[in-house]
């Protein structure tokens, strides 16, 4: 039940939920420590009242102590070295009669300092001790003041237990033990002893207030921890979800993204990945949607081409016009097909790119491996010679994919072959142009560029192209083009100073 219900609670709300449930814990538990600490205290304070109890009536059962005033008095004499660590003890008959009180004979602990006279019973006799007795009656009945508290025990529980209770006023917190004494199996009185425990009332005092300072010092750091978690962590994260949201439904609102991408920890690094992630895919559906207009509109031309050739066919009986028009449909046929065959291409490259990862290649080994290809093609075929010169015997390492630098070669010996006549020879350089660069110069005879701004022929679908269009669709240079910029590379093109093109690449070196 509690974890469908978090379940459906936001990130802070789980939070402050749990921070809830965490300040209720701790309430219960200083609440319940709080009412523990007193009972602990006093427990371990009146232990010793115990055992004196317990000795008390093993020595009055010993001694055959009868329960009177004389008998008592006596006694107290007699053993008063029980009681020296104690402030007051008194001694009740069965019907609750106080018959013995250490404070009526001078018993307090400094009655045994030996800077005082002590007197022995043994030197007194009935009448100096009845008289001693008497010279403080008064003041023992007035402090007499536990004869309720004797008859509740009695009739409670606790009878036959030692058993322990308080007595506080505004300036005397006393501790009061008592217990019963049985003789002969018979009850024959109470013992209580009486201690001003002025400083359990301070230990109770200081451990309440330590536990209430801590308990308060542990919900202040809660809280102030809830609000630096709530303001450095769970609001950038709320941030980032409505700017998600935000584009998913393409909305204009606006966050506060860029102040978060400026952090240096890790929803920093979050934050400008899912920008980055974000500007990349827009980019993408961007270019996406260009390509889709572009190709629709070189579609366009060899369509209307091929209505009005066929119009044609069906209404002409020359069969040379007829031949010609067959000529022209066959050719712009073919011209569709390639537009569509590489732009599907160009598109399953694009998803293939982003997920192929860079290593270290070497550009000569790779170049070699391309001329090689298509001298074996295009020699016996055209007689097309295709040359590579490598500047030195040094590698040329690059940091790159191996198999789009060999569809970037391909796409500028294609493109050159193309423009060449038969009999013509096209020259792959690959040299070392300036530190930490390296270039592969592709240089043909053909025509060369007639475009005084070389730059257009990288743009997609540029029209400049050979005869045979039908073996083009324009997209060649600008995959290369895009290829090359993947490698953080650039490409020049420019015409060669004797006769045809020349395109240069430059690439970072390893």
């Amino acid at each position: 039940m509690l974890s469908r219900f978090l379940k459906n609670l936001s990130i802070l709300k789980k939070f402050l939920f749990i921070n809830f449930l965490v300040f209720l814990v701790i309430g219960i538990l200083t609440i319940f420590y709080l009412n523990s600490i007193k009972p602990t205290i006093i427990k371990a304070k009146t232990s010793n009242h115990v055992n004196v109890l317990n000795n008390t009536v093993e020595n009055l059962d010993r001694l055959g102590i009868k329960f009177n005033q004389y008998d008592i008095k006596k006694f107290l004499f007699s053993t008063r070295f029980l009681f020296q660590n104690l402030d007051r003890v008194q001694i009740f008959n069965n019907n609750f009669e106080l018959i013995g009180d250490t404070d009526t004979l001078d018993l307090d602990p400094r009655a045994f300092s030996q800077k005082l006279e002590v007197i022995e019973m043994n030197d007194l006799n009935e009448d100096q001790i009845q008289k001693k007795v008497e010279k403080n009656e008064t003041t023992s009945k007035k402090n007499s003041f536990i004869d309720s508290d004797l008859k509740m025990y009695s009739n409670s529980n606790n009878f036959g237990e030692p058993y322990s209770f308080t007595n506080e006023t505004y300036d005397q917190f006393l501790l009061i033990t008592i217990k019963n004494v049985f003789i002969d199996n018979e009850n024959v009185g109470y013992l209580a002893i009486i201690e001003n425990a002025n400083d359990v009332k301070v230990a109770i005092t200081e451990r309440k207030n330590f536990i209430i300072r801590t308990a308060i010092l542990v919900v202040i750091v809660i809280l102030i921890f809830s609000f630096v978690l709530n303001r450095y962590f769970l609001k950038p994260i709320r941030n980032l979800v409505t700017y998600t949201k935000i584009i998913k439904d393409k909305s204009d609102e606006k966050t506060n993204i860029e102040n978060i991408k400026k952090r240096n920890d890790e929803l920093g690094v979050l934050s400008n990945s899912l920008d980055e992630m974000t500007n990349q895919l827009n980019k993408r559906i961007t270019t996406a949607e260009n390509y889709s207009t572009d190709l629709l509109h070189e579609i366009r031309n060899p369509l209307a081409s091929l209505k009005s050739a066929s119009d044609i066919i069906s209404e002409t009986e020359n069969k040379e016009l007829r031949s010609k028009l067959v000529g022209i449909v066959s050719h712009d046929v073919e011209r569709i097909e390639r537009l569509i065959t590489d732009y599907s291409q160009m598109l399953k490259d694009e998803a293939a790119i982003s997920s192929e990862r860079m290593k270290k290649i070497n550009l000569s080994d790779i170049a070699k491996s391309v001329v090689d290809d298509f001298n074996s093609i295009y020699e016996s075929k055209r007689s097309i010679s295709i040359k590579l010169k490598i500047d030195g015997d040094n590698e040329f390492n690059i940091l790159g994919i191996e198999n789009r630098i060999e569809q970037i070669i391909a796409n500028l010996l294609e493109n050159s072959i193309s423009f060449s006549e038969n009999n013509q020879e096209i020259i792959v350089e690959i040299s070392k142009s300036q530190k930490d660069k390296l270039s592969l110069i592709v240089i043909d005879e053909g025509i060369g560029f007639s475009e005084k701004n070389t730059d257009k022929i990288f743009n997609r679908f540029y029209s400049n192209r050979p005869e045979k269009f039908g073996e083009h669709s324009g997209l060649g240079l600008n995959i290369v083009k895009n290829l090359v910029e993947l490698h953080n590379g650039e490409i020049i093109a420019t015409n060669n100073i004797n006769k045809g093109a020349k395109v240069e690449i430059i690439l970072p070196a390893i």
